[in-house]
């Protein structure tokens, strides 16, 4: 499984993976995300699923790039090439895949700025090719396992935090799928795009660089639960204590 996270605030992008590839028992590291950078042209792709078909995908898509890329002036266009693409590699193998009982599950976010973007963009591509565009109300997306950061993204994300705050809930929200997840892992790659800047930092973080924020954030969860005020708790464990148990379920 994979987990790719990408953010969309006012300033900029923040996107970040996980590096762990699984395949039956065994696990190895591999980046998920790609860069494309030159002149006014800033775009990353990050991809989830079956890795064959990730990679078939990206293979046909950088093939088109090398005759189209420099034709493309807003990122909606990449984002329509990537598609199709992925549609070509479904129509190829997904009948293939289901006779060995494996589905077609790509999914790809794509981000960034070209030439004639009035500012920075952020995509989900679907494994049928559909795509929609993040909007203010709901500023991110994730791809691979995917329940177990949204509550925290939910709960302290918006489109009007700054880029540092954003890499903070971003690593914070990663530890949280790690610690429940066990093919979700370190090290991660993290990419940032400033908005109008036309350049994309990118940078891998080992698990001793974010190590003491993962721990402070998991102290300070098991304070908190130690603060919940004990009288509400009470309250309610005596409410319980005292009905009766409805009858079994059928």
């Amino acid at each position: 499984m994979t987990f790719c996270l990408g953010m969309w605030c006012n300033e900029g992008l923040i996107a970040l993976a996980d590096t762990r590839i699984t395949a039956g028992n065994e696990s190895s590291m591999a980046g998920k995300i790609t860069v494309h950078q030159y002149s006014r042209h800033s775009l990353f792709i990050m991809t989830s699923g079956l890795r064959s078909v990730r990679d078939k995908a990206l293979m046909f898509y950088e093939e088109f790039l090398s005759e189209k890329e420099k034709k493309m002036t807003q990122t909606y266009h990449a984002v329509d090439a990537l598609a199709k693409q992925m549609r070509r590699v479904q129509k190829e193998d997904a009948r293939w895949l289901k006779k060995s009982g494996l589905d077609f599950d790509i999914h790809a976010l794509v981000g960034g700025q070209l030439e004639r973007d009035s500012e920075h963009k952020l995509f989900l591509i679907y494994p049928e090719g559909n795509w929609v565009e993040v909007s203010r109300s709901t500023p991110y997306f994730i791809i691979g396992q995917t329940a177990y950061g949204k509550p925290l993204l939910d709960r302290a994300f918006s489109h009007e935090i700054d880029l540092h705050t954003a890499l903070k809930i971003a690593i914070l929200v990663f530890d949280a799928t790690r610690t429940s997840a066990t093919d979700v892992d370190l090290p991660v790659d993290v990419v940032m795009y400033r908005k109008n800047a036309f350049k994309i930092s990118e940078r891998r973080f080992e698990e001793v660089e974010i190590k003491s924020l993962m721990e402070f954030w998991n102290r300070g969860i098991r304070r908190l639960v130690s603060e919940v005020p004990q009288d509400q708790v009470d309250r309610l464990f005596d409410e319980l204590e005292k009905s009766p148990a409805g009858p079994s379920p059928k």
